[in-house]
């Protein structure tokens, strides 16, 4: 007679469930009760390297805008000015002893204040947009969820209307007529990109909540007489905040890179002020004699997308709770893993099942031979 298989198969795992064991096991083993905020930060602190990249954002912040101040009116603790300019010293090659840690370009401006002001122009538009479109993919792509029928069509028309344009090329020209009317003011600008790089956030929240508007609790507000708008902001919204969240991160991280690559083809933040993409545009003619020029700002891009990526795999994680318990062990970069703690938990469930099944038979043999 042939063996049955029991091991189950890891594709029949209920593994939304495992979120919910491993928080039993976690408040059985601990006494106490956690709230989905502490468990969301429990998962987010033991991601290593969301930690690390949290670390090095905050520290690139305080730099950026302690450093050199805010504006005219907030001073930093940098005693030079992004905007001076003097004489060159040792060809502008970086020296602490000289006082210009970062170098100093052909004007003799410290290089070090201007990296510092790119870096705070970038992290500002980077953060509106993150905001902007974020805000402007969840209404929609709510509205669009809740509603369906001629709602959702017109919706999703002007979502695929604009996602076949090239963002780059619809960027640029919002870019220019920002830098056109508003006199080069960088929020403008953000708020511009914002408004093509929702899409992909309304088409995310479309689909969470065509699937959450057939819960009960949805039908309980509707029959109780919940106007739509409260259902929406007061009930579909926040069941999606983790898709919300995640998808915020991920935008900011785009956000440095399209305003990066709008800089650098002029129509971005224009000079006198600066930004990291103005910052390597100007200076890539000096990438062979004078390379700190370029890869300074390009060294500052990288550290604050790859942080921002890291910070939104590991929200990724927190939020989505096939990635707790004992699908956490995933690698650094958050790539491998996931296979392997399926294959790990379907082996431990067929274990248990074995032992179940085999202690009855134990115990009926064990009843023959006392018979005997």
């Amino acid at each position: 007679m042939s063996t049955q298989n029991n091991t189950p198969n890891t594709s029949s795992i209920d593994i939304n469930n495992l979120a919910e064991v491993e928080d039993a096991k976690l408040r059985k083993n601990t006494d106490k009760s956690y709230s989905q905020g502490q468990m969301v930060w429990r998962r987010f602190r033991s991601h290593k390297a969301a930690m690390i990249s949290s670390v090095v954002l905050i520290i690139v912040i305080i730099l950026a805008f302690t450093s050199i101040g805010l504006g005219d009116n907030i001073p930093g603790w940098w005693d030079k000015n992004y905007k001076s300019t003097g004489s060159v010293i040792n060809g502008g090659v970086p020296s602490i002893a000289a006082g210009h840690p970062m170098g100093q370009d052909h004007l003799g401006r410290d290089y070090f204040a201007m990296v510092m002001r790119g870096t705070q122009q970038s992290l500002i538009i980077a953060f509106v947009v993150g905001l902007t479109s974020t805000a402007i993919g969840a209404i929609i792509g709510a509205i669009s969820g809740y509603f369906r029928g001629w709602v959702d069509a017109v919706l999703m028309r002007m979502t695929d209307l604009v996602i076949v344009i090239p963002l780059l090329a619809i960027a640029a020209v919002l870019g220019k007529l920002s830098s056109v009317f508003t006199k080069g003011g960088i929020l403008p600008l953000a708020v511009m990109l914002g408004l093509v790089t929702w899409t992909s956030l309304a088409r995310l929240i479309r689909g969470e909540v065509l699937s959450l508007r057939e819960k009960e609790f949805v039908a309980a507000a509707i029959s109780m007489g919940a106007k739509p708008s409260r259902v929406i902001f007061k009930h579909l919204l926040p069941n999606t905040i983790g898709v919300i969240v995640v998808n915020a991160t991920f935008a900011i991280s785009a956000a440095i890179l399209l305003e990066t690559s709008l800089s650098y083809l002029g129509f971005g933040v224009k000079a006198p002020d600066t930004s990291l993409g103005l910052l390597i545009s100007q200076n890539e003619a000096a990438f062979t004699n004078r390379p700190w020029l370029f890869w300074w700002p390009g060294l500052m891009i990288l550290a604050v997308t790859l942080s921002v990526n890291f910070i939104g795999d590991g929200l990724r994680d927190a939020f989505d709770p096939r990635q707790s318990g004992k699908l956490k062990k995933r690698r650094l970069l958050g790539l491998f893993g996931r296979k392997e703690a399926l294959d790990a938990y379907a082996k431990d469930t067929a274990a248990k099942k074995k032992t179940v099944d085999t202690e009855p038979a134990k115990a009926s043999s064990a009843g023959g031979s006392d018979v005997r």
